[in-house]
């Protein structure tokens, strides 16, 4: 049976300071195991990888953007941060690309060791400016448990945000369930909970037509939700944030937390 599956759901951001605001989007997400990509490229109709077709997940989206092997990448991070890679899966639950465009506010890799336990998360982000940073932060704790995390802030995203802020991750084992969220706070306390809830479906066609069907060009859905809201944001008053040059590094490797 595959790993790799859908995740149907719901997205909800709730901004608590300096205006409250409130958004709630369905969704759907994908699980690639990066060993599977082969096996889904050749055996599902309306799936490719790193080619063309109604859904697809392509390399170049992720990480540093090149044509390195995503393994390669996320093996040389784990290494920086004092991890030895031992060939265990590596998996990413993220936003398929669909219709030929994607945009993932974040995407979130699972770093296992060969005996499937967690050795390290990778919180990987987009913002809309074209721009993509990712966190690494080793894993603490027992298999099985919800993975709860925290690092600074070091990534302009939002425009209403300032960068004086302290992400909080907490994300639950994958099963019939896929769930993570996203806190942040500044000096004052909390500012902002995300979340994303998901139910597994099996990747199979006809749910990848439903995909296409129900969602349409899904970056799309996703990009115009995100400057709808951004408009309803400066009508309630806030003001825009400078924005930063990004880190000289693609991926901030952060000391493990458990907060």
């Amino acid at each position: 049976m595959l790993i790799s599956a859908l995740y149907r759901g719901v997205v909800v951001h709730t901004r608590l300071r300096p205006r409250r605001h409130k958004l709630r989007y369905s969704l759907c997400w994908m699980l690639f195991d990066l060993d599977e990509l082969p096996d889904l490229h050749h055996t599902l109709r309306f799936f490719s990888w790193n080619g063309a077709n109604a859904i697809g997940f392509r390399d170049r989206d992720h990480l540093d953007g090149s044509d390195r092997p995503l393994r390669v990448q996320i093996e040389t991070a784990l290494t920086q941060a004092g991890i030895t890679p031992d060939g265990g899966p590596i998996r990413v639950l993220c936003m398929p690309r669909v219709l030929g465009s994607v945009f993932n506010p974040i995407s979130v890799w699972f770093c296992h060791r060969r005996d499937n336990s967690l050795a390290a998360m990778l919180y990987e982000v987009n913002n809309t400016f074209g721009q993509r940073h990712s966190y690494l932060i080793p894993v603490q704790g027992s298999v099985g448990e919800t993975v709860r995390q925290s690092c600074d802030k070091a990534f302009y995203v939002s425009p209403f945000m300032p960068m004086a802020m302290t992400y909080r991750f907490a994300v639950a084992p994958l099963g019939a369930i896929a769930s993570v969220s996203v806190d942040a706070s500044d000096a004052e306390g909390p500012t902002i909970a995300t979340s994303f809830v998901g139910h597994r479906q099996e990747a199979t066609d006809t749910a990848l037509l439903g995909v296409v069907l129900r969602h349409g060009i899904l970056a799309l859905k996703v990009l115009a939700a995100i400057h709808w809201e951004a408009a309803k944001l400066l009508l309630k008053g806030l003001r825009l944030q400078p924005r930063p040059t990004p880190p000289p590094n693609p991926v901030t490797i952060v000391q493990a937390t458990r907060r």
